[in-house]
């Protein structure tokens, strides 16, 4: 006869959920940050600047659409998991970071190219801050 023990369910430590809500709130100031400057770039630079932010803004959710085929048999809360490479390269911020980068440091700028990568940033930031992330390879919320 096999017992069974009964293992204690623990409530997540304080610190941690600290640092969490601080982790959630730098994101959200720099969610705010990225698209305040999307719109000053958008103001100064032209309809075209404020049309490329908007579409960068938009763009990285449009990955959701090479799993569309798949979605029916995912379980809720779950990405087609050959749409994750696609999720996962469009939201991950040191990509257009260092696109940013480049484009300071170069001499061949283009300004409306910088406002769609700060719509691009901000996307991703005001993810991160509502609590989406990367995605493990079968398609769930990373942590």
């Amino acid at each position: 006869m096999s017992t069974v023990t009964a293992t204690p369910i623990t409530a997540t430590p304080r610190p941690r959920r600290a640092l969490a809500l601080v982790r959630r709130t730098a994101w959200l100031l720099g969610a705010l940050f990225w698209s305040a400057f999307a719109v000053l770039e958008a103001v100064h630079h032209g309809w075209i600047a404020g049309l490329l932010a908007f579409a960068f803004f938009l763009a990285p959710d449009l990955t959701f659409l090479a799993g569309l085929s798949d979605a029916p048999r995912m379980e809720k809360g779950q990405l087609p998991p050959r749409a994750v490479p696609y999720y996962n390269a469009a939201h991950r911020a040191l990509i257009p970071l260092v696109l940013l980068v480049i484009s300071t440091v170069t001499p061949l700028t283009w300004a409306p190219a910088f406002a769609a990568l700060c719509g691009w940033l901000a996307h991703i930031s005001y993810d991160r801050a509502f609590g989406y992330g990367l995605r493990t390879k079968e398609g769930f919320q990373r942590g």
